[in-house]
């Protein structure tokens, strides 16, 4: 955090909902059997909710945040929705702008990319967007 804070005066991340990322998925009734259930991924999500905990996401920015502000520093966190489904190049919007989870390619005007680097650049204009619509 230190080092990011140090390198940058400004810094934009996902405002994740950490909690609503780590909840069980809900059970589903089996609709042939009343009282059963259907397989809904819980073993697999299981392992992901550990991930996500063993990270300290939720740490981390707070770390982040503090630094920043004793450094004078700027942090936003912007609204995650579509940020890694915006074409950087013409604002073209689409699940089908993924067609792999690494993989971006626009269905409207072809720009192709790695999903994480479209992501970040998309994260980093809402919070420019965010920084100049509000002043300090």
């Amino acid at each position: 955090a230190l080092d990011l804070v140090r390198e940058h005066d400004f810094i934009a991340h996902e405002d994740l909902k950490i909690r609503n990322m780590v909840k069980a998925p809900a059970p589903k009734p089996d609709p042939d059997q009343p009282g059963s259930f259907l397989p809904n991924g819980a073993a697999a999500k299981a392992g992901l909710n550990h991930s996500i905990a063993d990270a300290g996401w939720g740490v981390f920015l707070t770390i982040l945040h503090a630094k920043a502000e004793s450094a004078g520093r700027e942090v936003i966190a912007v609204d995650p929705r579509n940020t890694s489904r915006t074409c950087p190049e013409c604002g073209h919007v689409s699940a089908e702008n993924r067609p792999t989870q690494e993989k971006f390619h626009c269905q409207s005007c072809g720009h192709q990319a790695h999903a994480d680097t479209v992501g970040a650049l998309n994260v980093l204009r809402a919070g420019l967007v965010h920084r100049d619509a509000n002043p300090a």
